[in-house]
């Protein structure tokens, strides 16, 4: 199963409401910060909203 690594690469001021509410949905709170999530379409949609501010990166995890 692969995973997402989620960066936050700029900082939040200016974003507006829905967009902050995406990244803390993220779990993303500061500028520079990584999470882990699973590769899923749910998780994928909520990074192409805020694709300005965050850079994805698919890591794969063989058994």
């Amino acid at each position: 199963m692969s995973k997402l690594l989620v960066t936050l690469i700029k900082s939040t001021s200016g974003a507006n409401k829905a967009q902050l509410a995406n990244l803390q949905s993220l779990g993303l709170t500061k500028r520079g910060n990584q999470v882990l999530h699973e590769d899923n379409a749910a998780i994928r949609g909520i990074c192409r909203k805020v694709s300005h501010l965050v850079s994805c990166e698919v890591i794969d995890e063989e058994a």
